[in-house]
């Protein structure tokens, strides 16, 4: 991968936390920024790949929620939930200046886009979900309580690659060494001479307590984001994303692109070949569209 192209930047929220993003300039003014959210444990680093290989036609914005990375960490961790961080997006576009956004969210960042598209629709330009829906499975949620909020340590990064590699085995069951280190170093951090994952441990009391899974029916939400231009994209073997709620979702929006990526679980990287075809193409019929729309605009 080409040397780094991004900008670290930072904005502060309603309630006086200072959170960062990364911002990978390209496109033109025409063409909305992809805006990244990513998963409940992770961090702006899973976006790396992506926003490398998609900046140079979009600007690419890849917040990091209240709690991950080098955003700030939140004394009340009752506000790690998913309408909390859809206000923080709304705010980043406000303080951007940005009217709208092509959303990708993976796993609690579909979440984060399900919920700002019913709170405040006109941002959204187009969607990707990322191995998420209205619904989830409850063996994928078992799954992530068992490792979820376990303030490990490690003194290396092959010690850390191996806890990596035992939570996520299953999701990932042809990776390697060098793929679980890489995986490691995007989901950890050296702190002060230790190797640590890059959260908050607290994120995990409101999940715990169901705070982050949703309570409400999230299908009239899944409907909203489904009249904005949609993609939704599942790993073969995600315990997350059923095959079932996949086609249901499929059923309830006829006019959105659907992919599975093989032999992937919870959740596709978006460096796979089935996943980099599906946004190619998908993103490509986005900016064919709006060529299109200010060529007869101005014509």
């Amino acid at each position: 991968m080409s040397e780094a192209r991004f900008a670290d930047e930072y904005y502060t929220v309603r309630d006086g936390l200072r959170l960062h993003y990364r911002d990978y300039p390209g496109g033109s003014d025409d063409l909305p920024p992809l805006l990244c959210l990513h998963g409940l444990t992770r961090n702006a680093r899973d976006f790396a790949h992506l926003a490398e290989r998609y900046s140079p036609k979009h600007r690419v914005l890849v917040l990091e929620f209240r709690g991950r990375g080098d955003s700030e960490w939140d004394p009340d961790s009752a506000r790690y939930n998913p309408l909390t961080y859809a206000g923080d997006v709304i705010e980043l576009l406000d303080h951007l200046g940005l009217r709208q956004a092509i959303f990708v969210g993976t796993s609690l960042g579909g979440l984060v886009t399900m919920a700002v598209a019913a709170l405040a629709p006109d941002r959204i330009a187009a969607a990707i979900l990322n191995d998420i829906g209205p619904e989830i499975d409850q063996v994928g949620i078992d799954r992530i309580q068992t490792y979820l909020g376990l303030d490990r340590r490690f003194a290396s990064w092959e010690e850390a690659a191996q806890a990596v590699s035992v939570s996520q085995g299953l999701s990932f069951p042809a990776y390697g060494p060098a793929d679980w280190e890489a995986m490691a170093r995007r989901n950890c951090r050296e702190r002060d001479g230790e190797i640590v994952f890059d959260y908050d441990q607290a994120i995990a009391l409101p999940f715990k307590n169901g705070g982050t899974t949703p309570t409400i029916d999230m299908w009239p939400l899944y409907s909203a984001l489904a009249q904005k231009p949609l993609l939704v994209v599942r790993g073969e073997i995600s315990q997350l994303l059923s095959e079932e709620t996949f086609a249901k979702m499929q059923a309830a929006a006829p006019h959105a692109a659907f992919a599975t990526v093989r032999g992937i679980g919870h959740a596709p990287e978006l460096f796979e070949p089935e996943a980099i075809a599906a946004i190619d193409a998908f993103l490509g019929s986005l900016t064919d569209e709006i060529e299109r729309t200010s060529a007869a605009a101005s014509g």
